[in-house]
């Protein structure tokens, strides 16, 4: 096995492990991050219905007029974090399940988790 193989093999195996335990509903919905090279993407999901509810990401409109690099970056994360939380409001979603997707929480993650918490998101 190729070290880039073992590194997503025991991503995919942390993955699993939390998402074992969190699951979303449709009053607190799953928030399920997706960390890229260049970008970062979210979702709010309710897994008991399998539908998504809303999703930001820094390939969106709203958020790519609002960062000047990159989206691979915490500045990118932090609008994103931001967009979801609106988004989220405006559904009346005021808690969530947080679900970092195998991904270590700092960083880009961790930048995004800190906006929604800072735009009014429980969790």
């Amino acid at each position: 096995m190729r070290p880039d193989e073992k590194k997503a093999a025991r991503r995919l195996r942390r993955k699993l492990h939390i998402r074992r335990k969190t699951v979303g509903s449709a009053e607190k919905p799953r928030l399920s991050v997706f960390r890229s090279h260049q970008n970062i993407s979210c979702q709010l999901i309710d897994d008991r219905r399998g539908v998504t509810l809303a999703a930001s990401s820094t390939l969106s409109k709203e958020v790519r007029a609002q960062i000047q690099a990159k989206g691979g970056n915490r500045q990118a994360a932090v609008a994103v974090g931001k967009d979801i939380a609106e988004k989220a409001k405006g559904l009346g979603i005021a808690g969530i399940c947080f679900d970092r997707n195998g991904y270590r929480f700092h960083g880009r993650v961790k930048a995004l988790a800190d906006a929604a918490r800072a735009a009014g998101l429980k969790f």
